[in-house]
């Protein structure tokens, strides 16, 4: 892009296997709404399978590692995991004047309150000293919260008051626009990204992505003027991680008001 932005996503050697994560990732691009150019910026980064599975904490440790090296080099980027599906271009919600936003679990309703629960999964962030700074805070941080995965550090650092006086813009985006299976968008005349968290097991994953893609195709088959709500999704997928022992009734394929 002009302004030296680029899309960022990892691989392993499941999610690249015929008919798995990628392919849907990929698939979300060219089906979206004014998405398929984004294509062109897309870096895909492969990782060994054997060495992510034995070695997991390290490789997560090693992406922030390299995702600081992006940024010393003068790049801005957009780091989405592969299970994110891309509906809409989601550049013209991101917030101006942050260095590093990112999106959540769970959201509060404020893009500043701390207290938000940030996931890893989908980020954008700014090349500049202040991000450069935080990404090796962040990494340096694993050190003394050890055995932790990267987005549990985060929630413990963000508040530090390191981050305070280093200036660091942080924001956190809005599930409106920014979705997912812990909290899914509302509203699908505006969600940009669909994200498969709060899910356990590839196959369950799997399932649940292809339901979320045919949603969409039936969204964008329906007649100019109407409008819906509610995705069948999450079916298979999990929210045991934010929902404990509650039980969730399952969501109605589709509620179409004509406007």
């Amino acid at each position: 892009m002009q302004d030296n932005t680029v899309i960022l996503t990892t691989l392993n050697e499941a999610w690249a296997a015929p008919n798995s994560i990628i392919d849907l990732f990929l698939e979300s691009f060219r089906i979206g709404e004014r998405t398929r150019w984004l294509l062109n910026h897309l870096v895909i980064v492969s990782l060994d399978q054997k060495a992510f599975s034995r070695y997991y904490l390290r490789m997560m440790w090693r992406r922030i590692d390299f995702l600081r090296s992006v940024l010393e080099m003068g790049y801005n980027f957009v780091f989405t995991d592969a299970d994110v599906m891309w509906f809409r271009d989601p550049f013209p919600h991101f917030h101006p004047d942050a260095d590093f936003q990112i999106a959540c679990d769970h959201f509060s309703g404020r893009s500043d309150d701390i207290e938000n629960k940030p996931n890893g999964g989908f980020k954008f962030v700014r090349s500049n000293y202040r991000s450069i700074e935080f990404y090796k805070f962040w990494h340096s941080a694993h050190k003394l919260y050890t055995g932790l995965h990267d987005q549990d550090v985060l929630n413990r650092i963000k508040n530090d008051s390191f981050i305070t006086e280093m200036g660091l813009q942080l924001r956190f985006l809005d599930t409106t626009y920014f979705g997912g299976f812990c909290e899914p968008s509302e509203d699908i005349t505006q969600v940009c990204t669909m994200h498969a968290n709060c899910c356990f097991g590839l196959n369950s994953k799997l399932h649940d992505l292809r339901l979320l893609l045919e949603d969409w195709r039936f969204f964008l088959s329906l007649p100019p003027g109407s409008n819906t709500f509610g995705w069948r999704v999450p079916q298979n997928c999990s929210l045991d991680v934010l929902f404990l022992d509650v039980q969730q009734p399952e969501p109605p394929r589709t509620k179409i008001l004509n406007a």
